[in-house]
């Protein structure tokens, strides 16, 4: 066909308008916890440095005392959790369980509810 002969069709490129069902903003979801994981992890190395002496040892367990800091560590979990539980979804996919529509939306809501619950857990271990 020639291409100048194709429908002139208005294309949306606004991702705030378009619908996108459930597994695919999980799998959106997966990839941006999974890039604030990478930003997460000097942060991880300083303190995992820095808790291997003993006066930071020390320093580090004063300031879990206080609450924003179990708060702010409860949010760097968060993308852990949902990273997590959304990679074994993506594991059993690549090996065709749960990939038909019906079940890739059963199975976006079990990752919802596990990263929940691992959420609830988390919290209360810190506290």
């Amino acid at each position: 066909m020639n291409p100048s002969m194709l429908p002139k069709r208005p294309k949306n490129l606004n991702l705030f308008t378009i619908h996108f069902p459930l597994p695919a903003i999980i799998s959106i979801l997966h990839r941006v916890s999974g890039f604030i994981l990478f930003l997460i992890i000097p942060f991880a190395l300083w303190m995992l440095e820095y808790s291997l002496t003993l006066s930071g040892f020390e320093v580090l367990y004063r300031w879990f005392g206080y609450a924003w800091i179990k708060l702010f560590c409860l949010a760097l979990l968060i993308p852990f959790c949902f990273h997590l539980v959304a990679g074994i979804r993506h594991l059993l996919m690549d090996i065709h369980i749960g990939d038909e529509l019906k079940s890739g939306r059963a199975s976006g809501v079990v990752v919802i509810a596990v990263t929940i619950l691992l959420i609830i857990i988390m919290g209360v271990w810190l506290w």
